[in-house]
């Protein structure tokens, strides 16, 4: 538990800083991840931070990057992570370029559950969010689907002016694959130029876009895994669409549960706030359990309340540095 009462168990341990797409919202133009092999956290690292954090009390593990299907050594630590006395639930994150080759493996491994980056349809503006094909994204989706994960859900996030005109054709799309949607508001961790008042649209607005094509159910008592959003049925289609207002909702940080590892070994308790600890000193200094745990512990008490995004956050390094 936190210094504000909120329980705090799911730890989104980013694997690379390396992606195969480049989308605006996560890896700036030019930027080139840092540092080599030997700053990133390895398997039996990732494994030890985990069984502290199990110490702890955290019992849900989502893998990230960057792309975390770059790590070549992912289905191994898939495999030792859900070996784990203590991991309750072991999901990934990716934007599904590489996943149909694998997920069937990824889910024999012990991995329960998947989400996959899809901010279009429209191959021209999918491209023009994350200078990729969205082709193999699309087979990858089919695939995760018939390997018979707990749970795959569909992330997009909300371009004003970009893929508005994207939110209905990829309701259908979930719906017709019986998928959840969430529509994601922008957040300023690329860089100060990235969210705008000109292409922020918030959640409010694309329910709007939405509650023009169906009626929007209020679902109060849906919960799909420990991420905020707020989920609505579609009274026509059917459709279940989750709406994460990061910038616009000002509860959104009351019930946070999360804290974040970053492939070279820092611990970030919160998204939008610059405070970080060093755990990969501790890794490689102090073969101990109790040292993780301490640092981890440490992280937790430091959380803050809220994050900064609205207080003129300026980003310190890009979101595919500290992980999705």
């Amino acid at each position: 538990m936190d210094a504000f009462g909120r329980t705090i168990d799911y730890l989104r341990i980013s694997v690379t800083e390396r992606c195969n797409e480049r989308c605006v919202y996560c890896m700036p133009s030019g930027y080139h991840p840092a540092g080599g092999r030997s700053e990133q956290l390895t398997r039996e690292e990732l494994v030890r931070v985990a069984e502290a954090a199990t110490g702890l009390g955290f019992r849900k593990f989502r893998l990230t990057g960057g792309e975390p299907l770059l790590r070549e050594d992912l289905p191994e630590i898939v495999r030792d992570l859900a070996r784990l006395p203590g991991v309750g639930c072991l999901g990934l994150s990716t934007n599904g370029v590489r996943l149909a080759p694998v997920a069937r493996q990824l889910r024999d491994d012990g991995l329960r559950t998947v989400n996959i980056s899809l901010d279009a349809l429209d191959p021209q503006i999918y491209r023009r969010i994350t200078g990729g094909e969205v082709a193999p994204v699309l087979a990858g989706i089919r695939v995760a689907l018939a390997a018979g994960f707990e749970q795959v859900k569909l992330n997009c996030v909300l371009m004003r002016g970009v893929n508005e005109g994207q939110i209905w054709p990829l309701i259908l799309f979930a719906s017709e694959h019986g998928l959840p949607l969430r529509l994601i508001e922008l957040m300023p961790v690329t860089t100060s130029t990235v969210l705008t008042d000109r292409n922020f649209l918030p959640v409010s607005e694309a329910m709007a876009l939405v509650g023009q094509h169906d009626e929007l159910e209020p679902q109060p008592d849906r919960h799909l895994g420990w991420g905020p959003a707020r989920y609505y049925r579609l009274r026509r289609t059917g459709a279940l669409v989750g709406f994460i207002g990061a910038i616009t909702d000002q509860h959104f940080c009351a019930t946070c549960n999360k804290m974040r590892l970053t492939a070279n070994g820092r611990v970030r308790p919160c998204l939008g706030d610059h405070g970080e600890l060093d755990l990969r000193a501790a890794l490689r200094s102090a073969n101990s359990a109790a040292a993780l745990r301490a640092v981890l512990a440490a992280a937790m008490a430091q959380k803050p309340k809220e994050h900064q995004f609205c207080a003129q956050y300026q980003p310190d390094r890009p979101m595919t540095a500290i992980g999705g």
